[in-house]
């Protein structure tokens, strides 16, 4: 069994990226299993707040959960061309201290989706920064850019759309088979 990790980068609750993560894992073919994680309840970074209290629940539980996975899939939505901070503060607390060394060599792939006609470009980009510093193995076959997202999922965030489905199917199946 292989086991991916997924995080959404948004706290939304009909959010779009979270429906896509969702409708990944709906997609993953026999013998992979994605796992979401949540980065809901992940404090603002605070070192001082570190040092006096060590690591929060919220990101020990994600530690715990990346340290069981062959892989991680970054589901990000994009704003103002980049990385959510949100998401960005929750990566930045999962890799400190001992955190770091579950980084080390994991293959990572991302996707979005975002109401534009660009899909998450830019923001995928900004992670490969982020990615390369924390040392990961970023899977580089694929890329799914998925744009006007209002159009392809509900109003509660789910994904309707049988096009979508299937290309998002063909890339969760890319990335098991590397991983």
């Amino acid at each position: 069994m292989t086991t991916i990790l997924g995080l959404s980068g948004s706290l939304r609750r009909a959010s779009y990226n979270a429906g896509l993560l969702r409708a990944a894992r709906e997609v993953a073919p026999d013998g992979v299993e994605i796992v979401i994680g949540s980065i809901a309840g992940v404090p603002l970074y605070d070192g001082d707040d570190e040092a006096a209290n060590g690591t929060p629940p919220a990101v020990a539980e994600l530690n715990r959960q990346m340290a069981a996975a062959d892989g991680l899939l970054l589901v990000t939505p994009e704003y103002n061309n980049g990385i959510p901070g949100v998401f960005k503060n929750a990566i930045d607390w999962m890799s400190r201290g001992e955190g770091l060394k579950l980084w080390k060599g994991k293959p990572v792939a991302l996707t979005g989706t975002s109401p534009g006609h660009f899909g998450t470009a830019q923001a995928q980009t900004h992670w490969l920064q982020v990615l390369r510093t924390l040392n990961t193995r970023p899977w580089w076959e694929g890329r799914l850019l998925i744009p006007r997202a209002g159009d392809l999922f509900d109003r509660d965030g789910n994904l309707t759309d049988d096009d979508t489905r299937k290309r998002l199917a063909e890339f969760v199946a890319g990335f098991a088979a590397t991983v």
